[in-house]
């Protein structure tokens, strides 16, 4: 596996603002995090300082990797902003955010997380339906926590409302081990 597989050389990580999620959730995305460097990948994500974003941020830094944030100006006046960031991107608002993360990422890692990575997640998935990128995208599926997420879209494609090949524009990882494997694999 070589790092320069994925060019640029940067994945964007969405995941969750909250701490309360499970210890696995947790032990999940600091390990993601450590691989990411060990593979040395930049992570770019959202630049703040909370929840499982801190945590697999610091993960990533401890293990001696280049933190991207990508902070709207309303989060870095709350005063959230990471404190060791080694690149800041300071946007006007969440829309610039995600085509910043986007135009920055040469991939894209989902972890669990709430409304904000659903958006993420949907909006990446959705440009690369509509061509705009080819990035690869994976969701890290600790605990079987986007099960729920992968029912609905597949009921979607029962359904007619989605491509069956639709189905194939991301993949899914059951750890972080294999998201990063997934991630090089393009």
């Amino acid at each position: 596996m070589k790092p320069s597989t994925i060019n640029p050389s940067v994945v964007c990580v969405y995941c969750s603002s909250s701490m309360d999620v499970s210890p696995a959730i947790k032990a999940a995305g600091a390990r993601a995090g450590k691989l990411l460097a060990d593979h040395g990948l930049a992570l770019a994500f959202g630049g703040t300082s909370c929840g499982l974003m801190k945590l697999t941020a610091d993960a990533h830094k401890a293990a001696g990797g280049r933190l991207i944030g990508v902070v709207p100006e309303f989060m870095v006046e709350k005063g959230i902003r990471h404190p060791d960031l080694d690149e800041v991107v300071t946007v006007p608002d969440m829309a610039t955010r995600k085509a910043r993360m986007l135009e920055r990422s040469g991939a894209f890692l989902v972890l669990p997380g709430g409304i904000g990575t659903y958006d993420e997640f949907f909006d990446t998935l959705a440009l690369k339906q509509l061509g705009k990128h080819r990035k690869p995208i994976v969701l890290l599926d600790t605990e079987g926590y986007f099960v729920p997420l992968l029912n609905m879209l597949q009921h979607g494609v029962i359904q007619h409302t989605l491509r069956g090949e639709h189905m194939k524009l991301f993949s899914v990882a059951g750890t972080p081990e294999e998201a990063i494997v997934r991630l090089l694999a393009g």
